[in-house]
């Protein structure tokens, strides 16, 4: 009887390869890392360049025209750099406009679709494989550094402002349970994240479809509500008894955030707000079917400070909305002055397909929103200069992004962020003679010795 036995010689064959090209918001990025993760885990391995996929992902954003413009041409350049393209993201709700322009795309799915997306690269490149070859667990893949981490708590928005698609993209709001996001937290922390970055399209409505679920969450009933969210993110531990920098980003102002300034007062939360105001004037907030409470906001924002004085206010502005007159500008520069805001984007407005502000009359000329953005920004860049400067001579904590090699003095210099600092959107901090034992993702205290408009200059402490 003949029996058949395996050689020794025998191995497994290669893993086909896929790329991810991520556009847009950090919540697409979260979703990348969402669909790279899954691929991983069915024996995919993933490539740096386009020359090593067997297929390419395109993750687009279609909030804007101009995104768009930028997804076609990341696809177009997929296309001509591999061949094998498969698009996904915001845009994939435009698939017959991506095909009109890309014919030879393989496979289009929308936001958030990772079932589709995973079955569409398992039929252009089937896994040779199988899944689950390598048993020992692996970590999720992560497109940020291992110190920093995009931690998502809920997906769409229940807002109809005029000049958004967000919930034709990704529909209402739907929350996660507040103990998976809890878990992942504490996965993220143990792997060595030190900065959470909280994100959705509207933080602050975190657990309204879900009347609050409470669950429990190490013997703590916890409601799914922004506050009990950050509350136990601020209980997790990083070492030493610390907890990680956490950030709430795309925050309403509605009267229930007042609830989180108390606890980065008490340092369990970072003191950073990120809040979307988009205008102050409240003819154009109307206009954008917005809350106009923007007197209330000043109000507020003193009491904020009163609770907690580092806290550092973050917003983005839109100008050249339909309508938006010289005063109603004025008005929001005039805002802007007692605002005191720590830092603050702009956006020329866009006409977004499918937004109900394109039918609105009385269209800003592209010359006038180019005039007033560049008013905006040099008044912003001088207040934010001015809060800067006043922190000459403290001694601030400063997260490590970035260590450089020794100068030919041997000097070290290295980059980081403070706590009034989000990645990739606001300043740096830049530091000299650090020491070489210095890596990033440590905290540090440094002595702030310069500043400009938009960074601070510094030492180790």
């Amino acid at each position: 009887m003949n029996t058949a036995t395996l050689s020794s010689s025998t191995t497994l064959p290669d893993a086909k390869k896929v790329g991810m090209v991520s556009l847009g918001c950090p919540k697409a990025l979260v979703d990348s890392e969402r669909i790279l993760t899954r691929l991983r885990a069915d024996g995919y391995a993933m490539s740096a360049d386009y020359a090593g996929a067997d297929v390419v992902l395109v993750n687009t954003c279609g909030f804007l025209d101009s995104a768009k413009e930028e997804s076609l041409a990341a696809i177009g350049e997929a296309i001509a750099e591999n061949g094998r393209v498969i698009v996904t993201g915001c845009m994939g709700d435009e698939a017959e406009a991506i095909r009109a322009a890309h014919p030879q795309v393989l496979a289009v799915t929308g936001a958030h679709q990772y079932e589709q997306v995973v079955e569409a690269v398992h039929e252009y490149a089937p896994p040779s494989q199988g899944p689950y070859v390598d048993l020992i667990p692996q970590p999720d893949i992560k497109l940020t550094p291992r110190h920093y981490s995009y931690l998502k708590i809920s997906e769409g928005c229940n807002h109809s402002c005029a000049f958004c698609i967000i919930p034709d993209l990704r529909g209402k709001l739907a929350s996660r349970r507040v103990d998976a996001v809890l878990r992942e937290a504490e996965k993220l922390v143990a792997a060595g994240t030190r900065e959470l970055l909280v994100i959705s399209q509207d933080t602050s409505a975190y657990g309204v479809d879900t009347r609050h679920e409470v669950r429990d969450w190490k013997g703590r009933e916890t409601r799914a509500h922004m506050t009990d969210l950050a509350r136990e993110l601020g209980r997790l531990d990083i070492g030493d008894g610390k907890p990680p920098w956490v950030r709430l980003h795309y925050v309403y102002p509605y009267p229930h955030v007042d609830a989180v300034i108390p606890l980065m007062a008490e340092g369990l939360l970072t003191p950073y707000l990120d809040i979307p105001f988009q205008h102050a004037s409240p003819a154009v907030l109307k206009r954008m079917k917005r809350p106009a409470n923007e007197a209330k906001v000043l109000e507020r924002l003193k009491a904020w400070r009163a609770i907690c004085p580092d806290i550092a206010v973050r917003s983005s502005f839109v100008v050249g909305f339909p309508g938006e007159t010289e005063e109603d500008f004025q008005y929001l520069c005039k805002w802007l002055e007692e605002a005191q805001l720590d830092r603050v984007g702009a956006f020329r407005f866009e006409p977004v397909e499918g937004a109900q502000a394109n039918a609105l009359p009385d269209a800003v000329p592209e010359s006038l929103k180019e005039e007033r953005y560049a008013r905006l920004m040099e008044l912003t860049a001088r207040i934010s200069a001015e809060k800067l400067s006043a922190k000459v001579g403290r001694t601030l904590p400063v997260i490590i992004d970035d260590v450089g090699e020794p100068d030919e003095d041997g000097d070290i210099g290295a980059t980081g962020r403070s706590q009034a600092d989000a990645p990739e959107i606001d300043g740096a901090v830049f530091l000299r003679n650090v020491p070489g034992t210095l890596s990033a993702g440590d905290i540090i205290d440094a002595e702030i010795e310069d500043a400009d408009a938009h960074d601070l200059f510094g030492v180790p402490a």
